[in-house]
């Protein structure tokens, strides 16, 4: 096949100007982003953009994810990123979010679940899942089992997933996590990230000789959108956070394992920043860890 038959040309058009027109690979891996529309998301985006990565935006809103991608393409005009729709907050939309991208990725590079949340109440959603547990758990889960056949088709790829330190003062009760029973601010988040990496290092198992590697990772203290809500602890994390390192920063880390040579072949880690750490023992206890798979399996459907 020759280069021009390997390529078609696409312009890009936004309030009636054309921001981009240049040949594109047709067989792009992808570089899929989760909650990319603001913070750590939406840093990993441009920086990935920024290395001439295609990215594909996978935000709950298109208005705000428009404007990110507008925001982006003001300082790199030559960016190669698309969005995708996708609701990450139940199994519906999770798996209409999966098929979108299976339509628009024939060919998956990094598979980045990043979109988190931090609630400050306790919340269900339609399916009666306590909302922190299944869009920092769950949904991840969900939408990686659902791409793993183009993951797999398209190795060597990486999935990488956007977690936290706090994960080590997580308790999983399936009786009671899942469903917001135990719920607490802290608790409930920390619980929800210990699932998290617990359902990393099974998968990691699972997919070893696949060409396909998950690691999960945090990030640093970031500012960020996350926890922030108009009541008293919102507005209280949200002015700590006025400490906090920056989304690009944070961005580092995540990029450095969705796209680093040096990363080649790893799999079932955690990292702190760039720093490769040891998971801590219940969260790779095997007895727990296939706990944490059938559950997710359980609520997802799968």
């Amino acid at each position: 096949m020759s280069r021009h038959e390997n390529c078609r040309a696409r312009a890009y058009v936004k309030d009636g100007i054309n921001v981009m027109k240049q040949q594109i690979p047709i067989n792009k891996p992808w570089y899929i982003v989760t909650g990319a529309n603001a913070g750590i998301g939406k840093a990993v985006a441009e920086g990935l953009a920024a290395m001439h990565k295609p990215v594909i935006m996978l935000c709950r809103s298109r208005d705000k994810a428009e404007a990110a991608l507008g925001d982006i393409r003001s300082r790199i005009p030559e960016a190669d990123i698309k969005i995708v729709a996708g609701d990450l907050s139940d199994n519906t939309g999770v798996r209409l979010a999966a098929e979108n991208l299976l339509t628009e990725a024939p060919k998956i590079a990094a598979l980045i679940n990043n979109a988190g949340i931090w609630m400050t109440r306790c919340e269900l959603n339609a399916y009666g899942i306590e909302k922190s547990f299944y869009v920092n758990c769950l949904a991840p889960f969900l939408l990686t089992n659902l791409l793993l056949d183009r993951l797999k088709e398209s190795a060597p790829a990486r999935i990488v997933n956007v977690n936290a330190v706090l994960y080590v003062f997580g308790k999983l009760d399936i009786e009671k996590t899942p469903y917001g029973r135990d719920f607490s601010m802290f608790r409930s988040y920390c619980n929800s990230k210990l699932a998290g990496v617990m359902t990393t290092v099974q998968m990691a198992k699972r997919l070893e000789g696949s060409g396909v590697t998950i690691n999960a990772l945090h990030p640093g203290v970031i500012k960020s959108n996350l926890g922030v809500t108009q009541d008293l602890k919102g507005k209280l994390l949200n002015l700590i956070k006025l400490l906090f390192k920056t989304p690009e920063k944070g961005a580092e880390t995540v990029i450095n394992l969705a796209a680093s040579n040096e990363i080649t072949g790893i799999s079932g880690r955690f990292f702190l920043l760039k720093k490769d750490l040891p998971v801590i023992a219940k969260a790779k206890d095997e007895v727990l860890c296939k706990q944490a798979w059938d559950l997710s399996e359980k609520l997802t459907g799968l």
